[in-house]
């Protein structure tokens, strides 16, 4: 019998959360993602629970035994729980009634077997009891030891179900699979076959989809194949994966953690990714990283204009772009960029300089000061008015 014995499912308020719930005459099985990482001891985030209980039901049990309750889903049978701060999505046991690609059609149901069945992979229908104890009506504990990553049932059903289930299938290839194994062919050939469904899937979802994947350790198999059954173009047409490599060898030797904005930089311009939707900041971000790498500015400029962090991931990317090695003193050259400050104000060129002249000077001397690794004094640099 397999059990886990994770802090999470021990503390008080995540077994007061199951207690409500079962001492109604209800179950509370812990399932999905925080079990499959449990087993795998990897951290648990998030916390699903599935009941045979109505959302109706599982909100008066939770008040009876005053725990917060907000309907979070409760359309798609999800209520989320909040005790001592923490959240706990409970989801009654479903069944998949119908379904566009895009979202489900459910009903409800009270049996595991068939909450199990609408899932998408082998890995993510495990279940646990409030007491650690592992169902696995599936098979998902054979192919969680074995890495390999694998869809319930036949392929081609549950990515019709839901084409994001095909972006899905490489993530967690990315994040739990066996390289060594590779990629399950029954997946890649159904992936292949349903390349159109894609395109119904919104934007929002598939980017958010791909910095997942992009911010797994090394997601660089997963985006070749990808490319190679048609994936990637079917949702960035032009983009260009031969960098990501070279970019993720390079993160290692200039002592950046992965970062999924960077390696999306690596794919393509801006311009060539606005499909994903991503948010304004991101897409700022995406901006100029890109920008930087593109361009000419040198270690210490970076650090001065655009600060230490974006300047570094601008110059790994830069690399991985132009095929050039890490440089190690671009690193302090960067920090000694980012500390400087200009010396001279506008005031001290006025009023000599006035409007358009006044910036001009402005930024002459600004270039000379850089250029000069930040050591032109004020003085001097009034100097050379």
């Amino acid at each position: 019998m397999t059990q886990i014995r994770d802090s999470w499912l021990t503390r008080p308020a995540t077994q007061a959360v199951c207690r409500a719930l079962t001492d109604g005459g209800a179950q509370a099985l812990f399932v999905g993602g925080c079990v499959r990482n449990a087993l795998l001891g990897a951290p648990v985030a998030d916390i699903d629970i599935s009941t045979d209980a109505v959302p109706d039901r599982v909100i008066e049990l939770a008040q009876v035994a005053g725990i917060k309750a907000v309907p979070t889903g409760i359309d798609h049978g999800t209520v989320t729980l909040v005790n001592d701060g923490i959240p706990h999505e409970v989801t009654t046991f479903r069944r998949d009634v119908a379904t566009d690609g895009r979202r489900a059609v459910v009903a409800f149901s009270t049996d595991l077997a068939e909450d199990a069945a609408r899932r998408d992979f082998t890995m993510n229908a495990l279940y646990a009891r409030p007491d650690g104890t592992v169902l696995d009506p599936l098979g998902g504990i054979d192919d969680l030891n074995a890495r390999r990553v694998r869809f319930i049932g036949v392929a081609q059903d549950r990515i019709r179900e839901d084409y994001l289930r095909s972006l899905r299938y490489f993530r967690f290839h990315a994040w739990y699979g066996d390289p060594a194994l590779g990629f399950d062919p029954d997946a890649l050939s159904a992936i292949a076959e349903n390349l159109e469904g894609l395109a119904t899937l919104s934007r929002e979802r598939v980017g958010s989809e791909m910095l997942k994947l992009l911010a797994a350790p090394d997601p660089v198999p997963s985006v070749a194949t990808m490319r190679a059954i048609g994936v990637l173009t079917a949702l960035l047409p032009g983009v260009d994966d031969r960098a990501l490599a070279q970019l993720i060898h390079l993160e290692s030797e200039a002592g950046l953690a992965p970062d999924p904005l960077r390696r999306l930089a690596a794919l393509g311009a801006p311009e060539q990714l606005e499909t994903l939707r991503l948010s304004r900041a991101q897409t700022g971000t995406l901006a100029k990283i890109y920008e930087a790498a593109t361009g000419t500015a040198q270690a210490g400029e970076l650090g001065y204009r655009i600060k230490a962090t974006l300047a570094m991931e601008s110059l790994v990317l830069r690399c991985a772009l132009l095929e050039q090695p890490w440089n190690p003193r671009w690193k302090p050259q960067v920090e000694i960029g980012a500390a400087a400050r200009f010396p001279v104000a506008a005031r001290d060129l006025m009023p000599t300089y006035q409007g358009p002249a006044l910036g001009a000077k402005l930024a002459e001397l600004e270039t000379k000061w850089i250029k000069s690794q930040f050591e032109i004094s004020r003085d001097e640099l009034l100097g050379m008015m």
